[in-house]
């Protein structure tokens, strides 16, 4: 039995601003919005741009995905060129349970276990500790049990991380694709650095 075969137009598509920035992380139906209204272009293999005209002559390759239309197959563009925007948004990160696991790695910060998540206050509640995000951390279960009510220096027990705010909103976008595709990579480099520090 082969594996469901995923929409096209459900594809990632990574859209830059016009200095060839990351913004966001859009989905191909959008992208097709944005480069038919003449908003953006798409890049080919080579960075080229493309307007919706131009790109809708180009044949999809063999690692190509594409939308079957009337006139033929239609390119899914994998990196989209916005072509009024030169700004980088700078929106402020939620703090949720979610977000708390993506920039621990979700990997518990005590002893780097990925099994029995859970969140970690690490100045407790008990001792008016707030759910902020230098207080909250990734913990697996047996070290939640472990610390109980004290502090990690209480406890004997060292993060492998300090919990800081993160300002890599892009990048926590584009951890939740599983796969960033090979063609985003020259476009990524200034934001993996960003998060390493």
């Amino acid at each position: 039995m082969s594996a469901p075969r995923r929409d096209a137009l459900a594809s990632p598509v990574l859209v830059l601003n016009r200095s060839y920035q990351p913004v966001r992380i859009t989905s191909a139906r959008n992208a097709f919005l944005l480069l038919y209204g003449g908003r953006a272009h798409a890049l080919d293999e080579d960075y080229e741009p493309h307007d919706f005209e131009h790109w809708s002559t180009l044949e999809p390759g063999e690692r190509d995905e594409a939308v079957r239309t009337p006139t033929g197959a239609l390119r899914v563009p994998r990196l989209l060129l916005l072509r009024g925007y030169n700004r980088v948004p700078r929106t402020p990160l939620r703090l949720s349970r979610r977000n708390v696991f993506l920039r621990d790695g979700h990997a518990c910060v005590y002893c780097g276990s990925t099994s029995a998540l859970t969140i970690d206050h690490v100045l407790p509640r008990s001792r008016g500790g707030g759910s902020t995000w230098e207080n909250l951390v990734a913990c697996c279960r047996d070290c939640n049990l472990r610390k109980g009510r004290r502090t990690p220096q209480e406890a004997g027990m060292s993060m492998r991380r300090e919990p800081v705010r993160p300002t890599w909103t892009v990048v926590v976008q584009l951890t939740g694709v599983r796969d960033p595709l090979p063609d985003w990579e020259p476009f990524l480099g200034s934001l993996r650095s960003r998060r390493a520090s």
